[in-house]
């Protein structure tokens, strides 16, 4: 089946000389969200050209599964050690898959 999955992309533009601070947030951030049963892949990525831009892909079973993500302890602790690092608010756009299907998501190391 496809489309039943809920990736979302999070675009982040940092205030200049907050990278590190960012990067050791969000990588403790995403090694623990990695670790909830709803997620399915939680990637970071850093703009090759703009290291202050960056983007968090994020891929959830369902909206059930992204919700409780929002209400988990390591989450929050990213939302507030990042809030004053971003020189505007975060975008997050919501996606659904249409290939891989469902499975080969489910699949992927």
């Amino acid at each position: 089946m496809s489309g039943s999955l809920l990736i979302v992309h999070v675009h982040v533009h940092l205030v200049a000389g907050s990278e590190q601070a960012f990067r050791d947030a969000t990588l403790a951030n995403a090694e623990a969200s990695r670790r909830e049963p709803g997620i399915l892949r939680f990637d970071v990525l850093q703009d090759r050209d703009d290291p202050l831009r960056f983007v968090l892909v994020e891929i959830y079973r369902d909206q059930a599964a992204a919700a409780a993500h929002k209400q988990t302890g390591h989450y929050a602790r990213w939302r507030d050690a990042v809030a004053g690092l971003m020189a505007e608010p975060r975008r997050g756009l919501r996606h659904v898959n249409i290939s891989p299907d469902d499975e080969g998501f489910r699949t992927q190391p």
